[in-house]
């Protein structure tokens, strides 16, 4: 008869084990659901914002194939949607015109080339707003970071609690019937479970998204080689 109550009082499922947690296992719950639902929203966030980052750099670079000198080149990026392709590319052609005012008039007559120092100062200008663009899109990613390498440790924490707890208790009562450790043990272990769970697509996508913006970094700098590589082609340099 005792053996049925003991069975009958048992957790059976992981709503029951949820049901009976400890105050500590449900604030560590609490704080990975948190971390769970902030790490979701990071992950739509950078998903939509690469999405379209990936439409904007092939409808530059559509635009750059239809021009053929730097003048057509500045008057089409004119037309397009604001992006980091557009503004690096409108930050070099404005930092050029500051230096050789009404070269990319049309029918200007021949300008000076830039000097060693100048061609320097455009280069830095270049990667100082790669550098802007880069730090933008990569904001939020640290967090990914930081929820991914975390969680599991919560979880493990939270197991970690829940043990000790399941040996108190068999301190307390005197039983090391595996009936009574193993509801405690099952407990501690929900922590475990749930720190994964958050902290896996959060890894995930934080590789991924690093891989992504490694590829848009290449992207910004190879064009900020082919726009000095223009003004060479053309005897602006």
């Amino acid at each position: 008869m005792m053996l049925a109550l003991m069975s009958m009082q048992s957790p059976t499922t992981t709503l029951d084990l949820l049901r009976d947690s400890t105050p500590a296992t449900f604030a560590i719950l609490g704080l990975l659901a948190v971390f769970s639902i902030a790490s979701w929203i990071i992950i739509f966030w950078k998903w939509g914002q690469f999405r379209r980052l990936r439409r904007e750099g092939a409808l530059f670079l559509e635009s750059m194939e239809r021009t053929q000198r730097l003048e057509d080149a500045y008057k089409s990026v004119l037309r397009l949607p604001e992006s980091p392709y557009t503004r690096l590319f409108r930050q070099g052609i404005n930092f050029f015109s500051e230096l050789r005012p009404g070269a990319l008039r049309e029918n200007a007559g021949p300008t000076p080339g830039l000097s060693e120092a100048q061609l320097s100062a455009l280069r830095l200008v270049l990667e100082k707003e790669q550098d802007v663009e880069r730090d933008e899109l990569s904001a939020g990613l640290h967090w990914l970071a930081i929820i991914g390498n975390v969680s599991p440790l919560l979880g493990l924490m939270g197991t970690v609690v829940g043990v000790m707890n399941s040996f108190l208790g068999i301190a307390a009562t005197g039983s090391s019937n595996i009936s009574a450790v193993a509801p405690g043990v099952a407990e501690a272990l929900v922590t475990t479970v749930a720190g994964l769970a958050v902290a896996i697509p959060s890894v995930i996508a934080y590789n991924y998204f690093m891989s992504r913006l490694g590829f848009f970094s290449g992207e910004l700098e190879g064009f900020a080689s082919e726009f000095i590589g223009t003004l060479a082609r053309e005897g602006r340099l």
